[in-house]
């Protein structure tokens, strides 16, 4: 099953609405300041790779994945790092050593998708002329 650019631009759409309720969660319900600084780290990350996906959604489909996949993972796995750190996330610590390695690939996937842009940026299409 082929994954439409609907689904990428939902996960993208995901990315910028967890960002800016996770971020908010930091400033207001978070008193820990490591934790408050891994959740702003998550949302930042998230928000800037939503709209970044979104916008190059059009022009480069992979890039727009690879920014999306990247993004979740690597938000998703900060936030659960964050509550692990607080007194009431014990159960959550047992989930660390699975998270580790999905933080790193997150990052990775969204670096990934920088430079599919760049690639895409100077690829020329067939009869396309060069433009200096």
């Amino acid at each position: 099953m082929a994954l439409s650019n609907r689904w990428i631009l939902a996960l993208a759409a995901l990315n910028g609405f967890l960002g800016v309720a996770l971020g908010a969660l930091a400033t207001h319900g978070v008193a820990d300041p490591h934790a408050k600084e891994l959740i702003r780290t998550g949302a930042l990350y998230q928000l800037i790779h939503g709209a970044a996906a979104a916008a190059v959604l059009s022009r480069s489909r992979w890039s727009a994945l690879l920014m999306s996949a990247g993004a979740f993972l690597f938000g998703v796995s900060i936030y659960a790092l964050a509550f692990a750190t607080q007194p009431s996330g014990a159960s959550m610590a047992a989930m660390l050593p699975i998270l580790g390695p999905v933080t790193p690939l997150g990052g990775l996937l969204m670096m990934a998708g920088w430079l599919g842009l760049l690639v895409t940026a100077f690829r020329r299409k067939p009869g396309q002329p060069e433009n200096p």
